[in-house]
């Protein structure tokens, strides 16, 4: 591998109900499912009912991106603007990220609601959500 070079693989995948894509994770009430591959089990530890995780996931449908993809236009917007001012899935890198509403959790499966990814979207990682760390 050279430094150009990042290889990741997923902890585990999202999966939904949903038929449509679901809505930005901001206002999204949409329930899903994070399954956590089990050999990661333990690092669920202290993942409560009631609090929020971040999710980073990867955009596994997104198209290839390409130089013109740098401006887009998003559909809730009346301008153009630049990718990294906007959560397009079209990205050089198609990470996602979504702030999600744990509601359960049960051995490796993390039960949320706010989730805005695809059935079968691979998880890269959860990270602790504490509200006082974002201003």
């Amino acid at each position: 591998m050279n430094n150009d070079e990042v290889c990741m693989k997923p902890i585990g995948y999202a999966y939904t109900d949903s038929k449509e894509i679901p809505r930005h994770w901001s206002v999204s009430d949409v329930e899903g499912t994070i399954e956590i591959n089990k050999k990661f089990l333990s690092g669920l530890r202290n993942i409560e009912t009631g609090q929020k995780i971040i999710v980073l996931f990867h955009f596994h449908k997104s198209p290839a991106f390409a130089d013109s993809n740098l401006i887009q236009k998003p559909p809730h917007k009346n301008r153009e603007m630049g990718v990294f001012s906007i959560c397009s899935p079209m990205r050089p890198n198609p990470i996602g990220l979504s702030i999600v509403d744990v509601v359960g959790i049960h051995e490796n499966n993390i039960h949320v609601k706010g989730i805005d990814m695809l059935n079968g979207t691979p998880v890269i990682d959860i990270k602790p959500y504490k509200a006082h760390d974002y201003p």
